[in-house]
C-alpha cells in the first residue's frame, strides 16, 4: 500500500507546476513562521527539500535571519542511522544519492537530538493522526524513536488525508502546517 501512495505522490506532483509548488511554499513557510512551534524553537532539525517537495529554502533563510539555528540531517546509509549537523550557509551542503542535499560533515558541527528544539519531519502523505508514508528508508522513524521534543510536518493541503497505512515502529508527528491549516495531532 505504502508503494501505491508513493506512486500516487510522484503523479501528483508531477502535475503540479513550478508557480503552484512556490504558492504552495509561501504559504505554508508563512503559516510556520507565525506559529507557536517557531516561536518556542532555537535549534530547528530539517531536510533540505527537493525539486518536487514543499521548498524549506525560505524557512531555513528565515530562521538564519532571526539568530535561529538549522540543522540539516546526514544519512549513514551502512548503519541505516543519521545525524544531524548545523549549517550556516548552503555553501555547506553536498548533493548525494537521490539528489539528496546533506550537510558536509567536514564544513559542519554534529549536534545532538537534545540540543534539537524542534524537528521538521518529511513525508509524502499524512494522516490525521500524525502518521506520514515517507519515502522508505526507514530513518526519521529510527531517529524519532528516541527524539525529545516536538515535530511538525509541511503538506500542501492535498497530501493530507484520512488514514495512511502504518506499523508499530512508525512514529507520528505532533502537528502538521498545510497551506490552508495547522492541524494539531496531539
Amino acid at each position: 500500500m505504502k508503494k501505491e501512495l508513493r506512486s500516487a505522490f510522484k503523479a501528483r506532483m508531477d502535475e503540479m507546476t513550478t508557480e503552484e509548488l512556490h504558492r504552495y511554499s509561501v504559504l505554508i513557510t508563512e503559516r510556520l513562521v507565525n506559529s507557536s512551534f517557531w516561536e518556542n524553537c532555537k535549534v530547528i532539525g530539517c531536510t533540505i527539500s527537493g525539486p518536487k517537495e514543499v521548498s524549506t529554502f525560505m524557512l531555513v533563510e528565515k530562521a538564519w535571519e532571526q539568530g535561529k539555528d538549522i540543522v540539516v540531517p546526514k544519512c549513514h546509509p551502512k548503519t541505516k542511522e543519521m545525524t544531524f549537523h548545523r549549517i550556516t550557509s548552503f555553501d555547506q551542503l553536498e548533493t548525494v544519492f537521490y539528489g539528496l542535499k546533506e550537510p558536509i560533515v567536514e564544513k559542519t558541527i554534529k549536534v545532538e537530538a537534545t540540543q534539537i528544539d524542534g524537528m521538521i519531519v518529511p513525508g509524502l502523505w499524512f494522516d490525521h493522526s500524525g502518521y506520514r508514508v515517507g519515502y522508505g528508508g526507514g530513518y526519521y522513524d529510527r531517529y524519532l524513536v528516541h527524539y525529545p521534543h516536538r515535530t511538525i510536518a509541511l503538506a500542501m493541503d492535498w497530501q493530507l488525508v484520512n488514514s495512511v497505512p502504518y506499523e508499530k515502529h512508525d512514529v507520528p508527528v505532533h502537528q502538521i502546517v498545510t497551506n490552508e491549516t495547522v492541524l494539531y495531532v496531539d
